[in-house]
C-alpha cells in the first residue's frame, strides 16, 4: 500500500471506503478484531448520539473506562463530531474523576461498566445536566445503576453514515497531578474539514512511518496522552492497532510474536521490566517484525537502553516532550548510540537554558529547560495564572526539567527542578542514583528522595521495590549502599534504604513522589515550598 498523499482524508472513513475489512483493532488477549468498516460506522452512530444529546462543534465529552473495546471508537466519534474529549483516569476515586468531569465543562460523560461502582458515586458530585452513559464492559455485563444510560441502546439504532456537518474536534487531555489537581491543556480546535488532523501530530507519524502496513502494540492506558495518541495517529494512516488491557512483559513478547508487531511506545519502567525476565523467556519469542521502538514520558537509565539496544538491536527511538506542547526533542538510536544520555535536539521550538536568575547558559552548564516556540497556543483550561507559571519574561515555557546541552545542541536531562535535593546546601539530582540502582539484580524499581535530617536540611534516602519482596533485609540494604557507591560519588548515594511493596508510578512512567515525601515530610515538603517560591 502506498503512502496516502496530502490530499488524502486521513481518518477512518477513508479506510472503510478502501480496505473496509481491514483490522483497525485488534484486542491483545483475545484475538477479537475491529474492521475499518465496524469503525466508521459505530464512530458515526456515536457522533450522531452526541449530535442528539445537544453537543454541537466546541462541546466537550469525558470518557471513563479501562482500555475497552468501544474506546477508540469514541475517541473518533468526539473528532468526527468537532468535540473535545477528555480521557479520565479509570484508577481515580469518584471525587477525583467528578473533579476532572466538571473542570472540563463535559456535558456528556461515558463509562464503562467494569467501573459502575464508583461511576455512579462520581454521579452524585457532577451536575445533573450532564449526560450520562455506560458501555459494557468484557465479564462485567449488568445494568448500568440508576441515572446512566446504555450506551449500546442509546447508539445502536442510530444511523451509520457521517454527519452532514462533521469536523476536526482534538483533546482535551488533563496533566497527571503528580504535583496538585490535574490541569487541563486546552489547544485550538482544528480548522477546515475532517481528516486534515493535527499538523504536529501528523507531521511526527509521517516521521515514524505509519501506513497501511503499520501494526502497533499499544501497552499503556488509554487515558494518557501518548497511547491515545498514537492509536489515533496509526488509524488516521489505515495501520493496526493492537490493544492491551495492561502491561505485562512476557505477555509482549507474546503479542509481538503473535501479531507481527511493526511499532511499539514504551515507558523506561517496562524496559526493566522486560529485562528482569529470565533470559530462557526472554530469547524464546521471534520480535523480528520490530521495526521501530519509541520510548518517552519519563527519563530512561542510559544502561537500561544499552541493554535494550543489545537485545532488539538499533530500532529504539527516543523523544522528550510533555502534555502542554511546551517544545520536543527526538534522537535516534543512531544518535543516541554516539551521545548516550541525550533526549536528542529540538524539533519544535529553540532550546535555552536558563539559570536562577533568569540569564541564559553556556554549552554544558546545567540550569532549567525552556522551548521558544510563538507557534504554541496551548494553555491550561481555565487557569491562566498557571499557564503564566509555564513562562519567563521572553514567553519561553518550561517543563519544569534540568538539563544542560553540547555544543550541537543535543539535550541532556539532569532531574526534574522539583525533584532537587538540597543536604548541606549541596544541590543533589537523585535521578542519578535511582539510575544505578535499578540495574542491581534484586530492584525492580526505585525512587530516591530527600528526608528530614537535622543538621544537613535533608539526607539522601533510597525506596526501593524489589523483585522479590520476601529477600528484603538489613543486609541487602547494605549491599545496595555499597553497590551504590561503588558508581557514584558517596553524597549522591541513599545513606539508607526502605523497602516498599509498590512504587506509587502512573502507567505513563511517571513517579508520583510527593507521595513519598509525604510520608517523610507531611503535607508539605521542601521540595514544594521550593517551587512556590520560585513560582511567585
Amino acid at each position: 500500500m502506498e503512502e496516502p498523499d496530502e490530499a488524502t482524508p486521513l481518518y477512518p472513513g477513508t479506510w472503510a471506503r478502501e480496505r473496509p475489512d481491514h483490522p483497525a483493532q485488534i484486542l491483545a488477549e483475545t484475538g477479537a478484531v475491529l474492521t475499518y468498516r465496524e469503525l466508521d460506522e459505530r464512530s458515526n452512530q456515536h457522533a450522531r448520539l452526541f449530535r442528539e444529546l445537544g453537543l454541537e462543534r466546541g462541546g466537550h465529552v469525558a470518557l471513563f473506562m479501562e482500555n475497552h473495546p468501544r474506546y477508540l471508537e469514541l475517541v473518533w466519534a468526539a473528532l468526527r463530531a468537532g468535540l473535545y474529549y477528555t480521557p479520565i483516569n479509570c484508577l481515580l476515586t469518584a471525587e477525583e474523576a467528578a473533579y476532572v468531569v466538571e473542570d472540563s465543562d463535559a456535558q456528556v460523560l461515558v463509562a464503562s461498566t467494569r467501573l459502575a461502582p464508583v461511576a455512579d458515586a462520581l454521579r452524585e458530585h457532577i451536575p445533573a445536566t450532564v449526560s450520562c452513559l455506560m458501555a459494557q464492559s468484557s465479564g462485567a455485563d449488568v445494568d448500568p445503576p440508576t441515572g446512566w444510560t446504555a450506551l449500546e441502546a442509546a447508539a445502536d439504532g442510530s444511523s451509520t453514515s457521517p454527519l452532514p456537518d462533521e469536523s476536526e474536534g482534538t483533546s482535551l487531555w488533563y496533566s497527571s497531578g503528580t504535583t496538585g489537581r490535574p490541569k487541563g491543556v486546552l489547544r485550538p480546535l482544528p480548522e477546515g474539514v475532517m481528516g486534515r488532523g493535527d499538523p504536529v501530530a501528523l507531521s511526527f507519524s509521517r516521521h515514524w512511518g505509519f501506513d497501511g502496513r503499520t501494526v502497533q502494540l499499544s501497552l499503556g492506558p488509554l487515558y494518557h496522552a501518548a497511547p491515545i495518541g498514537y492509536a489515533t495517529n496509526v488509524q488516521r494512516f489505515g495501520g493496526t492497532v493492537v490493544l492491551t488491557e495492561r502491561f505485562d512483559p512476557e505477555d509482549t513478547l507474546r503479542a509481538i510474536e503473535r501479531y507481527r508487531i511493526t511499532f511499539a511506545h514504551f515507558v523506561p519502567t517496562m524496559f526493566t521490566r522486560l529485562l528482569k525476565l529470565p533470559e530462557a523467556t526472554r530469547r524464546k519469542y521471534d520480535l523480528s517484525s520490530l521495526e521501530k521502538v519509541v520510548h518517552g514520558a519519563a527519563p530512561c537509565p542510559a544502561e537500561v537502553k544499552k541493554r535494550m539496544m543489545e537485545w532488539w538491536g538499533p530500532i529504539i527511538h527516543e523523544y522528550y516532550a510533555g502534555t502542554e506542547g511546551a517544545g520536543m526533542t527526538m534522537i535516534t538510536p543512531e544518535e543516541w548510540l554516539e551521545r548516550p544520555g541525550s533526549v536528542g535536539q529540538s524539533k519544535r521550538g529553540i532550546i535555552h537554558i536558563v539559570d536562577d536568575d533568569g540569564n541564559e547558559l553556556a554549552p554544558g552548564e546545567d540550569g532549567t529547560v525552556y522551548f521558544e516556540d510563538p507557534n504554541v497556543r496551548n494553555v491550561y483550561y481555565k487557569d491562566p495564572a498557571e499557564t503564566a507559571a509555564l513562562q519567563d519574561v521572553h514567553g519561553w515555557r518550561t517543563l519544569g526539567d534540568v538539563g544542560h546541552v553540547d555544543d550541537d545542541g543535543y539535550l541532556y536531562l539532569t532531574d526534574r527542578w522539583t525533584f532537587k535535593i538540597v543536604s548541606g546546601g549541596v544541590n543533589i539530582f537523585p535521578r542519578e542514583a535511582e539510575d544505578i540502582l535499578v540495574l542491581h539484580p534484586e530492584v525492580l524499581d526505585a525512587a530516591v528522595i530527600g528526608v528530614p535530617h537535622d543538621e544537613m536540611g535533608e539526607e539522601v534516602k533510597g525506596v526501593v521495590q524489589l523483585v522479590d519482596p520476601e529477600r528484603a533485609s538489613p543486609e541487602l540494604e547494605h549491599e545496595l549502599v555499597e553497590f551504590c557507591r561503588h558508581h557514584l560519588a558517596h553524597f549522591k548515594c541513599p545513606r539508607s534504604i526502605d523497602f516498599i511493596g509498590h512504587l506509587p508510578r502512573q502507567e505513563n512512567g511517571k513517579l508520583y513522589k510527593k507521595v513519598l515525601r509525604d510520608r517523610y515530610w507531611g503535607a508539605v515538603g521542601p521540595a514544594d515550598a521550593r517551587l512556590a517560591s520560585r513560582l511567585s
